[in-house]
């Protein structure tokens, strides 16, 4: 080794360091030029949008919102309605600015838009749950697996699940039923678990019997995931992955999210298993075999003649389990409260189910589904389920 090269290695190395600090620092401070460009331009193109309050820099409104997921709903009302004269409504989450629509009509040009596909940036927090699924992807890819799902929705397919359906909804009845005559009581959360165990059933072939065990660790994990994934996005400061984890929120993040995937995992496993046992003849099961939303991905193959990976299957699956639940139980929440605070209507749909379907005795009063939604007429009093007919 050459002499000089002794002598002068640890300053070289030290030169080495300090000029890659240099460049990481430099690397690093164009960065954050070119965001902060970024939002500057953003801020200056949207001024003239209507706003609620002074925004912050960088976190912009993130510290006036409510933290609990009722009171930030209660929020946001409490500004469309405040602000309902005006066409639309601007809210700073952090560095990121969100356009509410509040007006069919505005809403309507977005809806029916074939190239307004892309996600808003906050979808980017249900990925490490949901993965590239047809809930956050986007382009070709959202393209093509749409195209290759849509056959999977036929009504025929969901006519073979009627009963899963009735067998649930008659749970949900049973547990309602107990609350006539009795004092106000909040129906969100029986509708949300009836929601949980029908598309269970259909999407995975599962029974997971959430209305009666409304505590089993993957129905808390469903709930918990879904309350952090909303805290999170309205928290910028929790928004770096790394940093995330060292808090406590962040941990209990990343513990559901192993008990879902864990899940859907073994779900996806086991029904394999069972197909190729039924492939060889080994399958030793009776009755009809119903095809559920599983199956069918199983089976899909796209344009190329390829098949889903696992990954991709447990995206769809664990996709389907979080939107069919969440928006279909919001949805008969939202007519339930309609339902209460318009008695003319919820008298129509009482007498047109009496036309319908006629007097037919207790089997009609305890068959919930699309037979007769007799026993869903609620009476409301303040917006509250008091009791079902």
């Amino acid at each position: 080794m050459e002499p000089w090269l002794v002598a002068d290695g640890p300053k070289l190395l030290l030169w080495g360091a300090e000029t890659a600090a240099y460049l990481a620092g430099a690397t690093l401070l164009l960065s954050l030029l070119q965001l902060l460009a970024k939002y500057a331009q953003k801020w200056q193109q949207m001024r003239a949008i209507p706003t609620v309050a002074y925004a912050f820099p960088l976190v912009g409104h993130s510290l006036l919102m409510k933290a609990d997921g009722q009171e930030f709903f209660q929020q946001i009302i409490q500004y469309s309605e405040e602000y309902r004269d005006r066409p639309l409504l601007k809210l700073w989450v952090g560095p990121i600015p969100m356009v509410a629509l509040y007006r069919a009509e505005n809403v309507e040009v977005i809806l029916t838009s074939s190239k307004q596909i892309d996600k808003s940036y906050m979808y980017k927090f249900l990925e490490p749950w949901l993965g590239q699924g047809l809930l956050t992807s986007t382009g070709n890819k959202w393209r093509a697996r749409r195209k290759m799902l849509t056959p999977t929705f036929h009504f025929t397919i969901l006519e073979d699940f009627l009963d899963v359906m009735n067998e649930h909804a008659n749970v949900l009845v049973k547990k309602l039923e107990k609350h006539v005559n009795q004092e106000a009581f909040n129906c969100f959360f029986y509708i949300t678990l009836c929601a949980l165990d029908i598309i269970c059933e259909t999407a995975m072939g599962k029974n997971i019997g959430a209305q009666n065990n409304g505590d089993s660790d993957y129905v808390r994990a469903v709930y918990r995931m879904s309350d952090i994934t909303l805290r999170r996005m309205k928290m910028p400061w929790f928004w770096p992955d790394l940093w995330y984890l060292l808090f406590k929120e962040g941990r209990e993040h990343r513990r559901s999210l192993k008990i879902l995937h864990s899940f859907t995992n073994n779900v996806i496993t086991e029904r394999v298993s069972q197909m190729k046992a039924e492939e060889e003849g080994r399958d030793d099961q009776d009755g009809i075999k119903r095809r559920a939303f599983l199956d069918l991905l199983l089976g899909a193959i796209d344009e190329e003649g390829k098949k889903l990976s696992h990954e991709d299957i447990r995206e769809e699956v664990d996709t389907f389990m979080f939107e069919g639940h969440d928006t279909t139980a919001a949805a008969i929440n939202w007519s339930l409260y309609l339902l209460g605070c318009y008695p003319e209507a919820q008298k129509k749909v009482d007498n047109e189910l009496d036309e319908v379907f006629g007097t037919f005795g207790p089997f009609i009063r305890y068959t919930v589904g699309t037979k007769c939604t007799k026993t869903y007429v609620i009476h409301f009093h303040g917006g509250q389920a008091v009791g079902a007919i």
